[in-house]
């Protein structure tokens, strides 16, 4: 790694993690605030605990062009897919319902927490899959996946939350799992839609609150038997189409 790579990093890094950590340890006391908006404003306030590095990503990208220009974007090589990737788990949601305390229609409510979290998920794959892949991408897999799994790791600071040792390795494990597979989406792909995809899927059944707790077991179960087949297939057609189109 060169020292404009490097520097880089250090800037996205010092962006996510200061930034997101604000809102992620609430530390102006804005959650109160925001509970008493209608729900819908969870669409703005949701991603928020992601947007330190959303803006970081945006930076170091600006950065990155100067010197190479990145093959990782939105869209990848499939708008098509990218966009029906984004749709599909927010339609789920808003089919199943999820529960809420705060009394709004559980579809309804669905469909908002639904696209916050897609959102959320979004601003943190454009950081981790959409930006370190991209500036990583001549460093061995190994190492690659080491370091994006370590700084996602620190920048959760969950240790200073949850001191628990084991819940901090099996959470450090999942990390890796997906800084690893994800890493291989946005390698066939380009697209850092079909990463927060898989991110979200996650997010729903294991970390993300707001959903976890409104959605019963056999709702989780759903979202993974009808998510992740789902996904695995879209995959695999969109890398048959790639394979087609670059036979051509």
């Amino acid at each position: 790694m060169n020292k404009l790579a490097f520097t880089r990093i250090l800037i996205f890094y010092s962006i996510a993690i200061v930034i997101s950590n604000i809102f992620r340890f609430d530390v102006f006391q804005l959650e109160q605030f925001f509970e008493e908006l209608p729900t819908w404003v969870m669409v703005v306030y949701g991603p928020l605990q992601a947007v330190g590095i959303l803006l970081g990503t945006l930076i170091a990208f600006r950065l990155l062009e100067k010197q190479t220009g990145p093959e990782i974007s939105i869209f990848g090589t499939s708008r098509k897919w990218s966009i029906i990737m984004a749709v599909i788990p927010v339609i789920l949601l808003l089919v199943l319902g999820v529960n809420n305390k705060q009394g709004e229609n559980v579809h309804y409510f669905g469909f908002i927490a639904g696209l916050s979290t897609f959102i959320y998920c979004f601003s943190e794959e454009i950081g981790w899959r959409g930006y370190l892949e991209e500036e990583l991408k001549n460093l061995s897999e190994l190492k690659r996946v080491l370091i994006i799994s370590g700084l996602w790791y620190f920048w959760h600071l969950s240790f200073l939350s949850n001191p628990n040792l084991i819940d901090n390795v099996f959470f450090f494990g999942w990390l890796l799992f997906g800084s690893w597979g994800l890493g291989k989406v946005v390698q066939l792909t380009k697209s850092v839609f079909a990463a927060a995809y898989f991110h979200m899927v996650i997010n729903i059944v294991l970390f993300n609150g707001i959903v976890k707790n409104g959605l019963g077991q056999t709702d989780k179960v759903i979202v993974l038997v009808v998510l992740i087949p789902i996904w695995i297939l879209i995959l695999a057609q969109w890398k048959k189409e790639t394979t087609i189109t670059s036979a051509v």
